[in-house]
C-alpha cells in the first residue's frame, strides 16, 4: 500500500471533525485527520489479507490426531453498526486429519478478519472456515469472548457485560468433545 492509499480518508476525517463542530485547523486537530486516516487503513487491513493463503503457508503432514488449541488469542475489532471497538479473545482449535499448521498462523487468521468492519458472529464464523477449508480436519471449534464499546459508552452503556459466541464442526459438534474443548479454555494450564 503506498502512502497517498494511508491517507486517502483525510478530507472525509476533516469533513467529520467540522460536523462535530470542531476547527480542524485548531492546533490539537490540524494532524488528526491524517492520523486517523492512517490508522482507518490499519485497521482494516483485513480487506487486504487472505487467511486461507495465510494458513497454506505453514500447512505440515502429520499424524497427530489429538486436539490443538491456541486460546486465549487477543482481538480488536471495529463493530460495523457504529464503527467502535470491541476487543477480546480467540480461542482456536482443531482435531488433525493428516495436516497440522503452524501455531502462529492461527492468530494471524484471527488478525484477517478482526481487522475488517465486523459483528462477532460473523468473525466467529469466517475464522472457523478458513480453519476448516484449508486443514480438512476431523473437527474445528472457536469461541470468542468480547466486549463492545457500542454497548458500553452508548446505548444500554453496560460496561461489564461481555459477547460470547462459538461455533462447531466435525467431532466439536459431540458434547464429549465440546465439554473437552470449552474445559480446557476455561482452565488455566499455567
Amino acid at each position: 500500500m503506498t502512502k497517498k492509499d494511508k491517507l486517502a480518508m483525510v478530507p472525509d476525517y476533516r469533513e467529520i471533525i467540522i460536523k462535530a463542530g470542531e476547527d480542524p485547523n485548531r492546533e490539537g486537530l490540524v494532524k488528526t485527520p491524517a492520523r486517523a486516516s492512517k490508522a482507518m487503513h490499519f485497521l482494516t487491513q483485513g480487506y487486504r489479507m487472505d487467511a486461507e493463503e495465510i494458513l497454506r503457508g505453514a500447512l505440515f503432514n502429520e499424524s497427530h490426531n489429538e486436539m490443538v488449541i491456541v486460546k486465549d488469542i487477543e482481538l480488536y475489532s471495529l463493530c460495523e453498526h457504529h464503527l467502535l471497538p470491541f476487543y477480546g479473545k480467540a480461542h482456536i482449535a482443531y482435531i488433525p486429519n493428516g495436516k497440522i499448521v503452524g501455531l502462529s498462523k492461527l492468530p494471524r487468521v484471527v488478525d484477517v478478519f478482526a481487522r475488517r468492519l465486523q459483528v462477532q458472529e460473523r468473525l466467529t464464523r469466517q475464522i472457523l472456515h478458513a480453519v476448516d477449508t484449508v486443514l480438512e480436519p476431523y473437527g474445528t471449534a472457536v469461541v470468542i469472548e468480547a466486549h463492545h464499546m457500542c454497548m458500553m459508552m452508548r446505548g444500554v452503556q453496560k460496561q461489564n457485560s461481555a459477547t460470547v459466541t462459538s461455533a462447531f464442526t466435525g467431532e466439536f459438534q459431540k458434547l464429549e468433545t465440546r465439554q473437552e474443548f470449552l474445559k480446557l479454555i476455561s482452565h488455566n494450564l499455567s
